[in-house]
């Protein structure tokens, strides 16, 4: 598997698993320490889908920067302009 694809993986793998904590608090049905120990765990998933999201958006960055860079090529204007 590419680099990309695990990525995107991870990424969904994550924020799907953080759905499913949502859904559980939001329910109301599980006991304080439940409650706090899958809160905790929403943190640390949260935190590694902000970490996964700023590694892509540097890789847009670095991306657009290098487009900018092709098309500011100086144009020969044709001999006779």
């Amino acid at each position: 598997m590419t680099k990309k694809k695990a990525d995107l993986s991870q990424f969904e793998q994550t924020l799907s698993e953080l759905e499913q904590i949502v859904q559980q608090l939001e329910q109301g049905e599980l006991s304080l320490d439940q409650s706090l120990q899958q809160f905790e765990r929403g943190i640390t998933l949260a935190r590694q889908s902000q970490q996964l999201l700023q590694a892509a958006e540097q890789k847009v960055q670095v991306l657009m920067q290098q487009q900018q860079q092709e098309s500011l090529l100086p144009f020969d204007a044709p001999a006779g302009e």
